[in-house]
């Protein structure tokens, strides 16, 4: 059976994770972790970010979101705020310790986006991202 597009992105989403979780074990971190933890800590200066905001970034369901970020509040690396104006409401605050790993976190994802995207010409990326961002969007409606 030839491999058609779903299986190449399943296949390319597998490698990615498995060495994104393996860059990241050394730091005490899961792959996706790393990248809610760095969009936290990146986001977080221009206001603040919620949960919502994460789910929307990464394509995440609520619970599946909830989970990880529980387990990065356990781990130290948030803390959940609540809004003064409205209860239910809690803003994602990256700690100390988030801070201190950020910038091994995003220099471990320069070089995996570096590896990804070796030899590729700024048009090839730029079809891509075209490609990826056409096939998203036909898989949303």
């Amino acid at each position: 059976m030839e491999k058609d597009c779903g299986l190449w992105i399943h296949i390319l989403s597998h490698k990615l994770k498995k060495r994104m979780n393996a860059n990241m074990q050394s730091l005490g971190l899961t792959g996706v972790q790393s990248r809610i933890m760095h969009y936290i800590l990146v986001n977080c200066a221009d206001g603040p970010v919620f949960q919502r905001d994460v789910e929307s970034a990464f394509g995440m369901s609520r619970s599946t979101a909830t989970g990880i970020l529980q387990l990065m509040e356990k781990n130290g690396l948030i803390v959940r705020e609540s809004v003064a104006s409205d209860a239910r409401l809690k803003s994602l605050i990256p700690t100390e310790k988030a801070a201190h790993l950020d910038a091994q976190v995003g220099e471990y994802l320069r070089q995996t986006e570096q590896r990804l995207t070796h030899g590729l010409s700024d048009t090839q990326l730029a079809l891509f991202l075209e490609t990826v961002t056409r096939m998203s969007a036909n898989l949303d409606g």
